[in-house]
């Protein structure tokens, strides 16, 4: 009942946050627009407020005027790796906008941490309440 509770406490604030950032509120049952960018905080706050720790390589911007991601490794990684302290599991997420579609690199990803068994998810806006259940929730 407990994990029940912070998560609808936790999709209220995550709601009530993008209704303050966006220009106009969705209106009930419909599609939620939101950046990728908007959208990526409002997840890593609801991860937060549920006790999960947030690993999130962040762009650059070089000298040249060029936005490269400062990591070493194959391209496409998912945007967000969570590891809960209390046990509830390891997740990979990569985040896509309103419109947004994986690319072949993060399909690659996505398919190779599947094959090892890791719990990986592809979410975007409208998926608020089931990363909401999956965050304050145990280990499918």
């Amino acid at each position: 009942i407990q994990d029940t509770q912070t998560a609808k406490l936790a999709k209220n604030r995550i709601e009530a946050f993008a209704m303050s950032a966006a220009k106009k509120p969705a209106p009930q049952g419909h599609k939620i627009h939101t950046s990728e960018r908007l959208f990526q905080a409002q997840v890593i706050q609801l991860a937060k407020l549920n006790g999960w720790m947030v690993f999130h390589p962040r762009k650059m911007q070089t000298q040249d005027g060029r936005w490269l991601t400062a990591v070493q490794g194959d391209a496409g990684f998912p945007d967000l790796v969570f590891a809960h302290p209390g046990g509830r599991g390891i997740i990979y997420a990569k985040l896509k906008a309103d419109r947004g579609k994986l690319t072949d690199l993060q399909k690659h990803w996505t398919s190779a941490l599947k094959i090892n068994g890791a719990e990986i998810y592809i979410w975007w806006p409208n998926d608020i309440d089931a990363i909401a259940k999956r965050l304050a929730g145990p280990r499918p």
